[in-house]
């Protein structure tokens, strides 16, 4: 790290400190022409890749997806059918690479850790009263807590959006903090819900916050509102991290989660990845998609350019 970009993060270190301070530098972000980020991502969107790329970036996708079930009937025989998915997506292909991770709630975690334990595939959970993030802290950090000891190596947390939109930014700065330091050495993704904060700007700020608080990860949504991951939205808060780590030297992964399901929807956000931040991103340590029914596309469109025929939808497992 410089001695510029020393400076410039011990200088952001310090906003924390007080609500006045956060809220001037939040404030004072640039704001989103909205009109060009738009156009920008539908430009993105029209890239095509064939051939030997094309099979590059499937492969690339594949080990990107963080593989997610968070429905109120799970159960532990599901979630261990779906880590071992996660470990051989397609059984019959050997050269094809696990995910990313599997995401599941705090409840299941052990099952899941029976079967990925040593494997290299993250275990993730969602936690800090997922989905809505309307509890008090100390049940919030007992949630990440239980769910690290468990075994997840990755927390998922919501951001309190209503203290966000109020604007009570050191309020819902210090929880970041505080569940970041619940997680020991487990990374904290932060969910900043974009569907629910109105505007681009609020999503810039949003991830500026979230990244001054010490999240590894900025992620667009739970999956369980309405608007979840658009490719606008992904663009801004790509550019929030490629300006964060020009600020501090550090560097921070983006998740867009929810409504993500075709191979060629997927190859869209690589390509805005790669134009947008670069190639220092497109790696699953710092870029993953949050879905479930991706995978089984990703597996379809690759089994297409290995034989030439499509498997159809119910050959692999359905998620």
């Amino acid at each position: 790290m410089t001695a510029t970009a020393t400076s410039a993060r011990s200088e952001l270190s310090e906003l924390g400190r007080s609500e006045t301070a956060l809220r001037t530098f939040l404030h004072g972000l640039p704001g989103v022409d909205q009109v060009g980020a738009e156009q920008r991502a539908a430009q993105l969107g029209t890239r095509s890749i064939k051939t030997t790329a094309k099979a590059q970036a499937i492969d690339l996708a594949i080990r990107m997806v963080d593989l997610t079930t968070l429905e109120g009937a799970d159960t532990p025989g599901k979630v261990r059918a779906l880590a071992a998915k996660a470990l051989r997506p397609d059984p019959a292909d050997p050269s094809c690479p696990h995910v990313g991770a599997v995401c599941v709630y705090p409840a299941m975690v052990p099952y899941v850790a029976e079967v990925l334990r040593g494997s290299g595939v993250h275990l993730a959970s969602v936690a800090t009263a997922f989905p809505s993030g309307q509890a008090p802290l100390e049940i919030k950090l007992a949630d990440v807590r239980a769910a690290v000891a468990a075994g997840a190596d990755e927390i998922d947390m919501v951001i309190n959006r209503g203290a966000f939109l109020a604007g009570r930014y050191k309020e819902v700065y210090d929880e970041i903090v505080a569940t970041k330091s619940a997680c020991g050495d487990a990374h904290l993704k932060v969910i900043l819900e974009t569907g629910e904060l109105a505007t681009y700007d609020n999503v810039r700020r949003a991830s500026w916050l979230a990244m001054l608080a010490g999240g590894d990860f900025i992620k667009t949504s739970t999956g369980k509102v309405p608007v979840a991951a658009t490719l606008p939205v992904t663009l801004v808060m790509l550019e929030a991290v490629r300006d964060f780590r020009a600020a501090t030297g550090r560097q921070v992964g983006v998740k867009p989660a929810g409504g993500i399901k075709t191979t060629k929807d997927a190859i869209k956000y690589l390509v805005m990845v790669n134009e947008t931040v670069g190639a220092d991103w497109l790696d699953p340590d710092w870029f993953r998609f949050g879905a479930s029914s991706l995978l089984n596309d990703l597996l379809m469109q690759r089994t297409k350019l290995t034989t030439g025929v499509y498997s159809g939808p119910d050959y692999f497992t359905l998620d």
